[in-house]
């Protein structure tokens, strides 16, 4: 219980009791607030890995109707 006051002794044990959770649960807050940063960025990092997998595909794509065309217009003149 806290020193004597003027105030009724039933509200200081509250706020006391109060304080002392909130420091019992920070480590608990803390190392949630880190498991969601780390899921957040590892998503980040699945995302940009898949866009730049579907880039590449976009771009070997191009480049393969691109040689299939000059292939197709070199075969045709000779």
């Amino acid at each position: 219980m806290a020193f004597p006051t003027s105030l009724n002794s039933a509200i200081t044990d509250s706020v006391s009791q109060t304080n002392v959770q909130v420091l019992g649960d920070a480590p608990a807050t803390a190392m949630g607030n880190l498991f969601q940063a780390a899921a957040q960025a590892l998503a980040n990092a699945a995302l940009n890995a898949t866009n730049a997998q579907q880039q590449n595909f976009a771009l070997a794509e191009a480049v393969t109707a691109s040689c299939v065309r000059t292939l197709l217009g070199s075969a045709a003149t000779a």
